[in-house]
């Protein structure tokens, strides 16, 4: 058998309780002179935020901050962080916050210098080879919650307004080229945030480790960031100050969006039309849709997600795993159907359609046909 397969890994990343501090020279060893911080609504009042842009203001590179983005950011929040960029004469982002936040920010940095419209860089073969390069703001990326995983991957996922369809927006330059990951800035993380964001990493790394394609480096990470959100994610949500498991659970949701250049899967799949069309927080839908997605998929992973339970000390092989997921959500509080979340069943042949071809439909370990879709679909509901 021949192996062959191309793989990159992340951005230097500096992590501990604190680090924000830093923000302002790093920004500097960037290139950066006058940086707009982009957020979402919910945090620009926020004390962390207030913070940050003291940081920017007292390190002499001014304080501008742009707001204006959904729970699910979409083209008109794009369009709008863009004209705010460039209206300001900004020469850098700080792209702050939970994944919204951080998928705009980098965006808004990546099509400030292009003259193509968003949607010629989806993630489809080499589109991405389209971009003009010197067109590219550098990034500074500061997550705030420990799910997403956004600070360390090459792509954003930016809903159309007009369709209600979740793409995937790829340039190896939305790679931020630092991190700055303090445990301190998820600390004041809602419960019912801390475990939609906890289980967003544990889905990715469960669907990377899950994926067909070949990857062990990748698989080796999820498996570890498994164990983290096993050993911490309860913790972090019966404690938000517990900064040790605060800081694990920054290390899972960055372990997760590594692991999954791996591939994702039917999880995503279903999950992604979900949040397009009903705005249900991301995390929250995937805990939602996981153990049927572990029941559709078994016959193809039953012998890898036994290896996997035996790792994080899990007896009885994939059942045993199953029964610990379905555990896990119900101390975190994860409703068992997507009613719950206010989804109907009056729009499943066209979430079906969007599922089916969703970008991370290909690295589910069974195929994910229509039928299938339409099936999983009225089974979460």
């Amino acid at each position: 058998m021949t192996i062959t397969a191309n793989w990159s890994y992340p951005t230097a990343i500096k992590f501990g309780a604190g680090r924000i501090k830093e923000l302002a020279d790093h920004c500097k060893a960037v290139g950066m002179k006058k940086p707009l911080l982009i957020t979402d609504r919910g945090l620009a009042p926020m004390a962390i935020t207030q913070n940050a842009l003291e940081i920017l203001e007292a390190g002499g590179l001014g304080r501008a901050i742009f707001a204006e983005v959904d729970p699910n950011p979409n083209d008109v929040n794009l369009e709008a962080g863009i004209r705010a960029f460039k209206d300001g004469g900004h020469d850098g982002v700080v792209a702050f916050g939970g994944g919204s936040g951080l998928d705009l920010g980098k965006c808004v940095a990546f099509m400030a210098g292009q003259t193509r419209p968003v949607w010629d860089f989806e993630d489809i073969g080499d589109w991405w080879t389209r971009a003009s390069v010197e067109g590219i703001a550098p990034i500074i990326a500061v997550p705030t919650t420990a799910g997403t995983g956004s600070e360390v991957g090459r792509a954003s996922v930016i809903t159309n307004s007009a369709d209600h369809v979740k793409k995937v927006i790829f340039h190896p330059k939305f790679l931020p080229a630092v991190t700055i990951c303090d445990p301190e800035l998820t600390v004041g993380m809602p419960k019912v945030i801390t475990a939609g964001t906890g289980m967003d990493a544990f889905a990715h790394c469960l669907e990377a480790y899950s994926s067909p394609f070949y990857h062990p480096m990748s698989a080796g990470i999820a498996l570890e960031g498994m164990r983290l959100v096993k050993e911490y994610l309860p913790r972090a949500y019966r404690d938000g100050t517990d900064i040790e498991a605060r800081a694990n659970m920054m290390s899972a949701a960055a372990m997760g969006a590594v692991a999954f250049q791996k591939g994702l899967g039917a999880i995503h799949s279903l999950s992604h039309p979900v949040g397009a069309i009903y705005n249900t927080h991301h995390g929250m839908t995937n805990a939602v849709v996981m153990p049927p997605v572990l029941r559709f998929n078994r016959p193809a992973i039953e012998e890898k997600i036994a290896r996997a339970a035996a790792y994080l000390g899990i007896a009885g092989g994939f059942d045993g795993f199953y029964d610990y997921v379905l555990q896990l959500r119900e101390e975190l509080g994860v409703p068992n159907k997507l009613a719950a979340l206010g989804v109907g069943t009056d729009r499943i042949d066209e979430m079906a359609e969007m599922a089916i071809v969703d970008p991370t439909a290909g690295g589910n370990p069974v195929e994910l046909t229509l039928d299938a879709a339409k099936k999983l679909f009225a089974e979460c509901i």
